[in-house]
């Protein structure tokens, strides 16, 4: 009965939010720009398992594409891979880049999304994390004929990123760390082994104002509801909190190993990102090899690549990184 309550009041939040945006959705659609109403994609599904379980591993390129450059993108913490595909007018930065000549490669962790169910979600952690990335590296390396791919990890996945190309540097030629979780946010007992997803936490890396109400000049009424329908859809009521207890460690404690990684990385952020900590930001091309680089977009948080003031900026730093 809990269970079920539980899902009532997440549905009946969710007819709230659609309530509210349906207007501004109609007017906004009837605007989206041409250059990706145009275009026609393909999408594939590749099997893929590890350690027993099933893996949900996906590739989206422009139809007719060759697609000569593949990328991978890791998913943060508590939702899946689904995130990085908002289909709205152009936020999507899985089409941006099939647009830019990429097929886009996601992987979800297991236990996330659309992979396999785990029993105990503290298994999943930063480290088995890293081997899951790899294992979809090498499928990705084995399709295409590939030998280097780039990948782009966005908060935990930065972490499990960097653990990846530190162990597995050979297939990796450049790596975006998007909103990296470079330190621990706050010691904190982690003892359920499932984090229990609601409406509210979805939505809470979006800028809010004084009262608590979204800043819509900041993200867009109709982005906030796909976001959260799609975290609801694809990752449901439960997520692992294997990767939550390795971040709630004590601030000091470096959780990314900048020395380790190999490759020219861009770390990108926005200055108004919660999770970050500045201090290790600012410093960290000290620690990385040459050809790095540090982009900071200023009034962007932690979702920055689909912040209406800010998501074309990302877009346009990454791009100058990956063709560089």
């Amino acid at each position: 009965m809990k269970k079920f309550s539980s899902r009532l009041l997440a549905l009946l939040l969710a007819v709230m939010m659609i309530a509210c945006a349906t207007a501004g959705y109609a007017e906004a659609a009837a605007e989206a720009p041409a250059e990706d109403a145009a275009v026609s994609y393909t999408y594939d599904e590749y099997p893929l398992e590890r350690n027993g379980i099933a893996l949900h591993l996906d590739r989206i390129a422009v139809e007719g594409d060759e697609a000569a450059k593949s990328i991978l993108l890791v998913h943060g913490l508590t939702y899946s891979s689904h995130e990085f595909d908002m289909d709205y007018e152009d936020y999507s930065l899985v089409r941006f880049l099939a647009r830019q000549g990429y097929a886009v490669w996601r992987v979800d962790v297991a236990g996330y999304g659309q992979s396999g169910a785990v029993e105990d979600g503290f298994m999943p952690d930063s480290d088995y994390a890293a081997e899951d990335i790899n294992a979809a590296v090498e499928l990705i390396c084995s399709e295409t004929g590939l030998d280097k791919i780039d990948v782009l990890g966005w908060s935990w996945g930065t972490v499990t990123s960097s653990r990846f190309v530190a162990n597995h540097p050979e297939h990796v030629n450049k790596l975006v760390l998007y909103a990296p979780i470079l330190g621990g946010l706050g010691a904190a007992d982690v003892t359920d082994a499932f984090h229990h997803n609601d409406w509210a936490h979805a939505a809470d890396d979006f800028q809010k104002l004084e009262d608590g109400s979204f800043d819509l000049s900041v993200a867009e009424h109709v982005i906030i509801e796909m976001y959260c329908s799609s975290c609801w859809h694809y990752d449901g009521e439960y997520s692992p909190n294997g990767g939550r207890r390795d971040l709630c460690v004590d601030a000091s404690e470096r959780l990314i190993d900048l020395s380790a990684i190999p490759m020219p990385t861009l770390v990108i952020c926005g200055d108004k990102d919660p999770y970050m900590n500045y201090d290790m930001v600012n410093s960290c091309l000290d620690s990385l090899p040459e050809g790095s680089v540090l982009e900071i977009i200023p009034g962007a948080s932690h979702v920055a690549m689909i912040e209406k003031p800010f998501y074309h900026d990302f877009q346009t730093r990454l791009m100058n990184y990956l063709n560089s």
